[in-house]
């Protein structure tokens, strides 16, 4: 008896202990759950926990103890993403687009516990995380079919924001219009002009007359509040749940791997290592000045993913580029390539780093 009592006395201590130290893990899961606000970046990251977990479970020497430990882990960073999601919960993340829009769905997905905030365009719902208003924005980059969404990568190149995270979300785009609608009826079609350049093969098939508007979601809205069976609109099958509209047809984009790939931006620049990275800048209207940049880049042994050429504005005849390099620009090598860089072209801007292969479904 006199050992059981010695050996629960020893227990109490070491609950007092683990107390004390599930108190200092809380509070730093706290301050992680505050850096993430300020970069835009989401409560699970699954890489992460599977490194902590092979990296802690060698950390217990008996075999059979092992296995409970790392249910142990599991448990506690379980705890761990229920804290940081409800220190989370008043982010604010602002899009483009109203309710059902595709920027929306990344959004839910990608945060699901901040508040979206909608905005008229782009270029509201960039200046909103400039200003404060929002701690972050997620804006589309490009699709895989209809290509780069110009008026963002001119965000990236005139604003202040930074690219945290990049994600890939499928699309699958549906042709919807009245509940009495019928395909036969359909002979104007409104949407988002990528999601119309997504589905143009099936449109010129149609027959019907192609009219743009600002996204994908404020077009099944208007074919609702306009009451005319004649006109469609192109947009998902959520948003067509959402409006009460009826799938005419679904999936009429033409690629079956139609993907658009969404950037997370705020105001500060992720430290964390990435295996991704963007820059933009200019170059000297001189002949050789920007294959001079490219062997810059190449020369450090960094590999350019893509690379676009972007008219100025404000300057007729005149080009920014958009890079993608594979590498993280944060390490030594990217600080030499950046520093070498910068004596080349007239303007040069790091917009920030993510990691690839990141999917919301």
């Amino acid at each position: 008896m006199d050992d059981l009592k010695a050996t629960r006395e020893k227990i109490n201590e070491v609950d007092k202990q683990m107390a004390a130290l599930f108190e200092e893990r809380m509070n730093l899961v706290g301050s992680a759950a505050e850096y993430k606000m300020k970069r835009g970046l989401p409560v699970f990251d699954g890489t992460r926990e599977a490194e902590v977990i092979k990296r802690n479970e060698n950390l217990v020497s008996s075999e059979e103890i092992r296995a409970y430990y790392v249910n142990f882990l599991k448990n506690t960073m379980e705890v761990s993403k229920r804290y940081q999601h409800r220190i989370l919960e008043g982010m604010r993340v602002s899009y483009s687009g109203v309710t059902g829009a595709f920027a929306q769905i990344a959004v839910d997905k990608i945060f699901p516990d901040a508040v979206p905030v909608s905005c008229k365009d782009f270029k509201e719902a960039y200046e909103k995380t400039e200003k404060g208003e929002t701690d972050c924005c997620v804006l589309p980059l490009e699709n895989s079919n209809a290509g780069e969404v110009g008026a963002v990568i001119d965000l990236i190149f005139s604003g202040s924001l930074f690219v945290n995270e990049v994600y890939s979300l499928s699309i699958h785009q549906c042709l919807v219009a009245l509940p009495e609608s019928e395909i036969s009826d359909i002979k104007t079609v409104i949407s988002h002009p990528q999601a119309l350049a997504q589905c143009d093969e099936y449109l010129r098939k149609l027959g019907a007359e192609k009219k743009e508007c600002v996204n994908t979601a404020v077009a099944a809205k208007t074919v609702l509040k306009n009451g005319d069976k004649t006109v469609a609109a192109i947009a998902s099958r959520d948003t067509a749940e959402l409006y009460g509209l009826k799938i005419l047809k679904e999936n009429i984009n033409e690629s079956e791997t139609n993907t658009t790939r969404f950037a997370v931006f705020s105001r500060v620049m992720n430290q964390s290592k990435s295996d991704g990275s963007i820059i933009v800048f200019t170059v000297p209207d001189e002949a050789g000045s920007l294959a001079h940049a490219i062997n810059i880049i190449g020369n450090h042994g960094f590999n350019m993913r893509s690379i676009k050429s972007r008219a100025m504005k404000d300057l007729m005849w005149t080009y920014y580029f958009y890079v993608e390099i594979d590498g993280d620009l944060k390490s030594r090598s990217g600080s030499f390539m950046l520093a070498e860089l910068s004596d080349c072209c007239d303007k040069l801007k790091f917009v920030g780093s993510f990691n690839n292969a990141k999917v919301v479904k």
